[in-house]
């Protein structure tokens, strides 16, 4: 399974979580878990996906993420789940 982290960051609208679910079931990218939060009128969500049987490298998802969010007003983040567990060790 390859897992990985994506990261959606900004102001609130309505939309986003069905723009980038959108685009991962487009991906044959499955969701494992979502945590989302509105805190003074900005998004924040994260999720943990499976991404084994996307068609796609992970690198060319992470860029049309970025894409997408540019698109809807966001910050979108993918990184492979063992280098976002380096970057976040103590």
């Amino acid at each position: 399974m390859k897992k990985s982290i994506i990261t959606v960051v900004g102001q609130d609208t309505v939309g986003i979580i069905a723009k980038v679910c959108t685009y991962l079931a487009e991906n044959n990218i499955n969701i494992l878990d979502i945590s989302q939060t509105i805190v003074s009128g900005y998004f924040n969500m994260m999720m943990i996906v499976d991404a084994t049987a996307a068609g796609k490298q992970i690198g060319k998802v992470a860029d049309e993420l970025v894409a997408l969010g540019e698109e809807i007003g966001v910050q979108i983040k993918m990184q492979q789940e063992d280098i976002f567990n380096s970057m976040h060790r103590i």
